[in-house]
């Protein structure tokens, strides 16, 4: 049992807790120290986990993601950024590889339809438009929002993100599915380019950048 409660507890004691056994608090320190905190242990495979304890703690670890990452039932209203990266960040941020999703809404912001379109390396990968804005036009969306995340942690767009974004929302206007921003994610960490600029119109740098 917890004491005080699992809110209150230290990284360490929580994952003792899950690990068990009399050395348990020890294992907890060392793993996290070879795992260089919470964040990277949040990332590290689960060939990566060992010890008796592995198994249960990786599935742990996966039960989380899927919590953090689970959308609301029914229709889910965007207002700011946040509202989506809030639940970005926590799904793409540590993952070992780009993604890129597409979140489809209607006319009052709410979620339609979110879909993974590529995963891997995306520059390598050109992104086509025409797959990017199929699913709000099939769906007669009104806007679209597109995410990708940065393996290496760090949100800041890089110039093939500002190129691609320039062509997505020269798209959106002549298809009339707006581009109502792109969110790159990172550890932690996000950038709205609508907010920077990055769609056109001038920067918002108050929603621009947020840190968890």
């Amino acid at each position: 049992m917890l004491s005080g409660g699992a809110a209150a507890c230290s990284d360490e004691q929580l994952l003792g807790a899950l690990l068990g056994g009399r050395s348990a608090l020890e294992e907890a320190r060392s793993l996290l120290a070879a795992c260089d905190g919470i964040a990277g242990l949040a990332a590290a495979h689960e060939q990566h986990l060992a010890g008796a304890g592995a198994a249960r703690l990786a599935a742990a670890l996966e039960l989380g993601r899927r919590v953090a990452a689970a959308w609301p039932a029914g229709r889910w209203r965007i207002r700011t950024p946040a509202d989506l990266a809030d639940r970005l960040v926590p799904e793409m941020g540590h993952l070992p590889r780009e993604e890129l999703v597409v979140i489809a809404l209607d006319t009052k912001n709410a979620v339609m339809r979110r879909v993974t379109l590529y995963a891997g390396n995306l520059a390598g990968c050109p992104v086509r438009v025409a797959e990017v804005f199929s699913d709000a036009v099939r769906l007669h969306a009104a806007a679209v929002v597109v995410a990708h995340n940065h393996p290496s942690g760090d949100p800041s767009p890089s110039g093939e993100d500002l190129r691609i974004t320039a062509d997505l929302a020269a798209a959106g206007r002549l298809l009339d599915v707006e581009l109502l921003d792109h969110l790159v994610i990172g550890h932690g960490r996000w950038v709205s380019l609508r907010a920077l600029g990055g769609l056109g119109g001038g920067p918002d740098r108050s929603q621009a950048v947020s840190s968890r």
